[in-house]
């Protein structure tokens, strides 16, 4: 069901604070906590981050072909497989942070614009089938309040490893 616009504003809203919340939840972690893992699959805080960085740039890309494609492909990824290749444990997070600040900005000034007609439009996601406007909103919107928590979480259980 397609989402109104007193809902997407709310949610559009959500999208745009987004990158304030990861950042307060990044400067939360002291430098020693920033690599710990709480268990060997889950990331460590810095690895959250960086993730954030590359899926923002990914989201960007896909809410564009959403609006201005016709049936566009939104292609799947393995997280996991990104953050081992590209060696998230390295990253550094102060460009991965301002690339998040800085692509959601963005994006965020660009959907302000959008006409409502625009929205509803659909693609095909290659791991779940249709892919909407709304979905994408959907996903994005929490998407860095969800890594907040992580990381957040991931400092509990640091400090509790600790004690």
């Amino acid at each position: 069901m397609p989402m109104d616009d007193a809902n997407r504003s709310l949610w559009l809203e959500r999208y745009r604070s987004g990158p304030a919340l990861l950042r307060q939840a990044w400067e939360e972690i002291p430098a020693a906590a920033r690599t710990w893992r709480p268990t060997a699959e889950a990331w460590s805080a810095l690895e959250v981050v960086a993730h954030c960085a590359d899926s923002e740039t990914y989201a960007a890309i896909r809410i564009r072909l959403l609006l201005a494609e016709p049936e566009p492909l939104i292609v799947g990824y393995d997280e996991n497989v990104w953050a081992r290749t590209f060696d998230y444990q390295q990253a550094d997070p102060e460009p991965a942070l301002h690339l998040v600040e800085t692509v959601r900005g963005h994006t965020y000034a660009t959907l302000a614009q959008v006409p409502g007609a625009a929205w509803g439009r659909t693609g095909r996601h290659t791991q779940s089938g249709a892919y909407g406007t709304d979905d994408w909103l959907l996903s994005y919107g929490q998407h860095l309040e969800i890594h907040a928590r992580q990381i957040r979480r991931a400092l509990e259980a640091w400090r509790s490893s600790k004690g």
